[in-house]
């Protein structure tokens, strides 16, 4: 069993299980000694440990966190005027307004989603009664150095890296083989059931969306369904404590995601913590209630040539106010090899990105830690590299 934050760290990197079956290469990982953030709140609530004091460049200023208060709103599409048929006005003006929002803007809300809310209570419950659990009986699903399921903190993998003020608890969903069954807590009781049901229902909400987003692009409402094969899917969730001093800390690096789409439920009465690189300011997102946040992840930049992008984003912290964040990630199978679709490419857009296998690119990601959009210049080409 790994004690988070009582001694170094000195273990072998073992085969990830959100990437493959396969073993990756095996090499050490020395990640030193990492603070539980709900036992430093708890037991020394103004101490906030050299590794999670961001350098002057990474902090959020005290300009940005003003603009919760007067931030710009990111789009909002309502999915029961989706759902009404195509030859409807009400579909297809909210089919236009998704297509301008994954081009203009890579983050949207969704509401009226058909999700229950009730199931939305349930999990929020579950994951918030997870994270209330006594520290030895987290650390019994701790997430080992070099892996990113279980509970602690994934990507981390240097002695001297910057932390999160945060806490994660992140497993693999489908196909099963991603599993780790040790993994899976048996307190909450009902913390398993709830999270199946779940993610059937935000399995089906992806389908969906990924369908919707096919026609925006002129495409076949089926072609990036079938793309994908058996799709992957994974959920994380983080717990974001108040810090005493959050204008020196951050609650999650700021990165992009691998995955096509992302779904990400906040829980009721959190503190607002997203925020979104847009024209080169952080953006401050409010969750509307009871609603979904959806962003493009690399993989539909990568298909569409870059019409459609991810987008950075990272969490800060608050002072008084916890967090929670329930986060559901989508990708095509690991089998799947990838690159631009030929719809995206003419002699004024180039291909941008080579073809790649997508379980390649995700040990890439998972073994990368988060630092912007860097882990999308495996795909990218450059200069002098043509390859397709």
């Amino acid at each position: 069993m790994v004690e988070v934050g009582s001694f170094q760290f000195i273990v072998l990197l073992l085969p990830l299980e959100f990437v493959s079956m396969a073993p990756a290469s095996i090499s050490q990982i020395k990640v030193g000694h990492i603070d539980d953030v709900q036992e430093l709140r708890k037991f020394k609530p103004a101490a906030i440990p050299e590794r999670f004091i961001r350098d002057m460049a990474e902090r959020p200023t005290l300009t940005t966190m003003d603009t919760l208060l007067s931030s710009t709103d990111i789009p909002v599409i309502d999915f029961s005027q989706l759902l009404k048929g195509k030859k409807t006005d009400e579909f297809q003006f909210e089919l236009s307004k998704l297509a301008a929002s994954c081009q203009d803007w890579g983050f949207f809300q969704v509401i009226n989603h058909g999700v229950d809310l009730s199931l939305l209570e349930s999990i929020e419950k579950s994951a918030m009664e997870f994270f209330d659990l006594p520290l030895e009986e987290k650390q019994k699903y701790a997430m080992a150095p070099g892996t990113i399921q279980g509970y602690g903190q994934a990507f981390v993998f240097s002695e001297d890296q910057k932390l999160d003020w945060c806490n994660m608890f992140a497993l693999g969903l489908i196909p099963h083989f991603i599993r780790n069954p040790k993994l899976w807590p048996t307190k909450p009781a009902e913390f398993s059931d709830t999270l199946e049901v779940y993610s059937q229902e935000i399995r089906k909400l992806c389908q969906t969306l990924l369908r919707f987003i096919s026609m925006t692009l002129g495409l076949n409402e089926d072609v990036l369904d079938n793309m994908f094969g058996e799709a992957v899917q994974a959920v994380r969730m983080n717990y974001y404590p108040p810090c005493s001093r959050p204008d020196l800390v951050l609650g999650l690096s700021p990165h992009s995601d691998g995955s096509a789409l992302t779904v990400l439920q906040q829980g009721k009465d959190s503190s607002v913590g997203l925020q979104i690189l847009r024209h080169n300011a952080w953006v401050p997102v409010r969750p509307l209630p009871d609603a979904f946040i959806i962003n493009i992840g690399d993989t539909i930049e990568v298909l569409t040539n870059g019409k459609y992008k991810s987008v950075e984003h990272r969490a800060v912290t608050h002072k008084e106010k916890d967090r929670l964040s329930i986060v559901t990630f989508y990708a095509p199978s690991y089998e799947i090899e990838l690159g631009p679709m030929p719809e995206f490419l003419d002699e004024n857009n180039p291909c941008k990105y080579r073809r790649y296998n997508h379980g390649d690119y995700s040990k890439h990601y998972v073994t990368s830690k988060l630092e912007g959009k860097k882990t999308l210049d495996f795909a990218k080409i450059h200069p002098n590299n043509s390859s397709l």
